[in-house]
């Protein structure tokens, strides 16, 4: 029995940031390829049956389609994650057999963080936010534990903590 759930995937919120415009260009892809696949190609005497044309037109099409959404993605993402937008996206372009979007994949930069104080964008390495110095990770005084801001005790010393709304850190009492 399959279970079904109301959550959305990773994969479709990732789907979302695509922009409209190029939704419609690889859908006209994706039409277009097929209808010049049957009308140049066809009149080349040495050309398969028109059989065989329109599947490879739909085939041809869809990879071109696939690689044209790629190129945005690697776009948006790239300027998303603070990277240079345009150098990644001329790398997804022009490095062959899309070895460019693989690139870009294996080495792209996490998403940033959002700091609670001051909602700047933050690396996720950071300990304590470059505008307004809020304390990022928050540790227990005692065992040196990383806690939530929002825990009262310890969860591995059960130390009680104080939390200072001024200077978000964590103090013993």
């Amino acid at each position: 029995m399959q279970v079904t759930s109301d959550k959305h995937t990773g994969f479709s919120d990732e789907l979302r940031f695509i922009p409209k415009w190029a939704w419609t260009a690889a859908g006209l892809l994706l039409v277009c390829c097929p209808i010049l696949f049957a009308t140049v190609l066809s009149r080349d005497p040495k050309a398969p049956s028109l059989a065989a044309l329109i599947p490879l037109g739909i085939l041809c099409g869809i990879v071109v389609a696939c690689y044209l959404l790629l190129i945005v993605y690697v776009n948006q993402d790239a300027g998303r994650r603070g990277m240079n937008r345009w150098v990644w996206t001329l790398l997804a372009i022009f490095v062959p057999n899309a070895l460019g979007i693989i690139l870009y994949f294996l080495l792209r930069q996490p998403l940033p963080s959002i700091c609670s104080h001051c909602s700047a964008r933050i690396r996720n390495e950071y300990g304590f936010c470059p505008n307004c110095g809020n304390n990022l990770s928050p540790r227990c005084p005692q065992c040196q534990h990383a806690v939530h801001a929002s825990d009262v005790y310890c969860p591995y010393c059960g130390n009680k903590l104080e939390t200072t709304t001024s200077s978000s850190q964590i103090k013993a009492t």
